[in-house]
């Protein structure tokens, strides 16, 4: 790179970059380094930016059209900005199971941009994982079985919605109920590699196949896509979120994210980004990933809390955090 340094996190994904002030308008040549990174790391991560809601909507649009998030209201001076909060009290936090980002959307969000407000002094991984490799490390015979399968998607199962509950009760708003159906093995516009694309947050079922038929095989995904060697923890003893962090992950399907801790305090703004691609079936799906966020003395941990790290297994999250960027998937 030229303009800009990029430093892997020496894990399954995950990289930072320095040397880019989003503050600021960019050149085009710094725009295309740092798409390049997301596109080779899936999530990056740039620290130390002070920017307004506005400041980062203009950066998101220099990588598509930014899109409001269905499920809650925007910042009032900035609408499609919207605001993602995790108060003392409660026990769920906001993404707090593994997910890719609006699935049950006929076009998910091509990548989300994350801006660390206010977080914590200490504590709390965002979990990410990277779907190539889900893909790529499956047998033949899955993969046989996988091709052609369509997943249905949809807002409202249950782990994912309740992780919404609050935020949506103290606007007023209403639980959208929204389903799209996507392909489960999808393939990158730009880099041509193949992804797994369903996530236990909102895929239900398989196209043509009941719940109850799908759910072995789902089962079987679920756990094979956030296995250790494909995480990367967003943490404090590696990268870590503070305030002005910014974290661009990709919505696209290459990661996975999952957001571990309750009663926490923290807010992040987060803008998503329609895909820039030609409309085909491949170029749709992004997954991203909220952090977790804890406070001194605060020990509400899930009981699987070292499993998820190992194993990664149980309720998660498939997200994009702070500030930096997640793949373009």
């Amino acid at each position: 790179m030229q303009h800009i340094d990029v430093i892997p996190t020496g894990d399954a994904l995950g990289a930072e970059v320095r040397g880019a002030n989003i503050a600021k308008p960019l050149a085009d040549d710094v725009v295309a380094e740092i798409r390049q990174a997301f596109l080779d790391h899936l999530v990056v991560f740039l620290h130390d930016q002070h920017i307004t809601p506005q400041q980062q909507l203009a950066f998101a649009q220099r990588f598509g059209e930014p899109m409001a998030y269905p499920q809650l209201r925007g910042l009032s001076e900035c609408p499609l900005v919207t605001p993602v909060i995790k108060l003392e009290h409660e026990r769920v936090n906001f993404g707090g199971i593994w997910h890719s980002d609006t699935t049950y959307l006929e076009h998910p969000p091509m990548a989300s941009l994350l801006y660390a407000v206010e977080t914590p002094p200490s504590g709390g991984d965002t979990l990410f994982a990277n779907q190539y490799l889900a893909y790529e490390t499956l047998s033949d015979d899955i993969k046989k079985t996988l091709h052609g399968l369509i997943g249905v998607n949809t807002s409202t199962k249950a782990d994912a919605s309740k992780t919404r509950e609050d935020r949506m009760r103290d606007s007023g708003d209403e639980l959208k109920v929204l389903a799209s159906k996507h392909p489960v093995v999808r393939t990158h516009p730009e880099t041509g590699r193949k992804s797994l694309y369903v996530n236990i947050g909102h895929t239900t079922h398989f196209e043509g196949w009941t719940e109850d038929e799908s759910r072995e095989l789902l089962t079987l995904l679920f756990d094979h896509q956030v296995q250790s060697e494909f995480v990367f923890a967003f943490t404090g003893n590696r990268a870590r979120w503070h305030s002005g962090t910014t974290a661009v992950p990709s919505i696209f399907r290459q990661t996975t994210t999952r957001v571990i801790g309750a009663s926490c305090t923290g807010l992040r703004w987060q803008v998503t980004s329609r895909a820039d691609y030609p409309e085909h079936a491949d170029s749709k799906s992004v997954i991203t990933a909220v952090c977790p966020l804890r406070v001194p003395g605060c020990n509400a941990i899930p009981a699987d809390y070292e499993s998820n790290r190992s194993v990664a297994r149980g309720p998660g999250v498939l997200s994009e955090v702070g500030a930096c960027f997640v793949r373009l998937q």
